[in-house]
């Protein structure tokens, strides 16, 4: 999602930048121009360019984008034109379902392991497996593929992979006589500092309340360290079990002490929450290190690793988006092999672009073990945010699970209910497995697992 899922509060400064740009880009439907066969336009629709923001960092992710298919358009005679659209609108909105579903949908776009089963069962996901080199397939990190992978075929190219950590206020933290000694180990602790960090004016600790594929993104971390799941290895369903509703609980004690405000502060921007001295603690993703380095360089502030619950084990969810070609688009050959040669080669140069991006035009740890290598030789994981993310935070993560809408749609209840609305936990869990139970026992597709 996602995760991530995925930067959303770089994104919600992307919404505000471009704007303006973006009704012109979504008048123009699927990109419009003559049809990619022998030549022609095939459209790219993404949430980073083309655009223009006071963000430098936005800036260079857009940058990004626009040099890599400048690049492609100089040497093929199929020409790819980026089609910008907003995060909410791209990323929870109907625009892109919708699109696909009347077969009008891009020829290229942007996909998190969330969707990935919606567009793949839907028969819109193009295999890119042959225009991959087969090095290239092994160059990625254990699992990265996995979600984007069904019966040894690629569907998906992940362009970064997205850990998540708590983040915390040095300033608050100190005033409050706290030191690194006091950095949470348990859910216990965590709840216990969230306390002391709280006031009236300042939230001790932000968790993601507003529902959407993000917030599941997010919480799913908190019932993988008790050992739960929505299913576990063999397909069965155990979104009722004690670890899921453990997690539920975790959540629901946070709002309900009052530690974490039902509306995030600052517009949920995490940034501006911390400036403004509004949180003392965030959890969220890898993404918001850029962002404190262009909006807040002279903030200090620090991240710990999930605290575990009794017994448990750590672990966090490893987000990121991917580049994937429409099997029913205008040219689903050319579309497949400009996501292979844009992600999918060992290539210098293909390696030199994965590795651009985690470091220089964003901050991520990068999908690929090249690139990773590449990026430590160059310092981009010197700083000590992105050295601890790379070593302490990453090794221990797992994929952001590729559920469907109805699946993906009974956990968000089960999290809303119990965390906002202060339902039980167990009945919430329970209600949550039942429609996980009832949804597979019909379900016809790839592997949810």
């Amino acid at each position: 999602m996602e995760t991530n899922p995925l930067g959303t509060m770089t994104r919600r400064r992307l919404v505000a930048a471009g704007a303006a740009g973006a009704a012109a880009a979504l008048t123009s439907g699927c990109g419009g121009g003559s049809p990619g066969r022998d030549g022609g336009t095939l459209s790219f629709w993404n949430f980073y360019a083309p655009q223009h923001s006071e963000d430098p960092a936005l800036n260079a992710q857009s940058k990004w984008f626009t040099d890599l298919v400048a690049e492609w358009n100089r040497t093929h005679s199929t020409r790819i034109e980026l089609l910008y659209m907003p995060p909410p609108t791209y990323q929870n909105g109907s625009k892109l379902p919708t699109a696909f579903a009347a077969g009008e949908g891009p020829d290229i776009f942007l996909a998190s392991p969330g969707d990935f089963l919606r567009y793949y069962n839907g028969g819109v996901l193009a295999d890119l497996t042959p225009y991959m080199d087969r090095r290239a397939l092994d160059d990625y990190h254990p699992d990265t593929l996995a979600s984007r992978t069904v019966d040894g075929k690629v569907y998906a190219l992940p362009m970064e992979v997205e850990p998540l950590v708590v983040y915390y206020d040095k300033r608050v933290w100190e005033k409050k006589g706290l030191s690194e000694g006091d950095i949470p180990a348990t859910w216990d602790q965590l709840l216990d500092v969230g306390e002391k960090l709280t006031t009236k004016t300042r939230a001790g600790l932000v968790l993601k309340t507003l529902p959407g594929y993000l917030q599941n993104f997010l919480w799913y971390s908190w019932m993988w360290l008790g050992g739960g799941d929505v299913l576990d290895e063999q397909g069965n369903v155990t979104a009722g079990s004690r670890p899921v509703r453990q997690a539920l609980q975790l959540w629901q004690d946070a709002v309900r002490s009052g530690i974490t405000p039902t509306t995030a502060p600052a517009g949920d921007d995490m940034v501006s929450g911390f400036k403004a001295g509004r949180a003392g603690m965030w959890h969220s993703g890898i993404w918001e290190i850029a962002s404190l380095k262009a909006f807040a360089p002279d903030f200090e502030y620090g991240m710990f690793k999930h605290p575990l619950p009794p017994g448990g084990r750590y672990t966090t969810a490893l987000g990121g988006w991917s580049f994937c070609a429409n099997a029913k688009g205008r040219n689903p050959q050319a579309a497949a092999e400009f996501c292979g040669w844009a992600l999918g080669t060992m290539e210098d140069e293909c390696v030199d672009r994965i590795t651009d991006w985690c470091i220089g035009a964003k901050r991520d740890i990068a999908p690929r073990k090249s690139a990773l290598r590449r990026g430590t030789d160059r310092g981009g994981y010197d700083d000590w945010a992105m050295k601890y993310m790379k070593d302490e935070v990453f090794p221990g993560g797992r994929p952001e699970p590729r559920y469907p809408p109805v699946v993906y749609k009974a956990m968000s209840d089960a999290i809303q209910g119990s965390m906002l609305a202060g339902r039980d936990v167990g009945g919430e869990a329970d209600r949550a497995a039942q429609s996980v139970e009832a949804y597979v026992r019909s379900y016809k597709g790839a592997s949810l697992i």
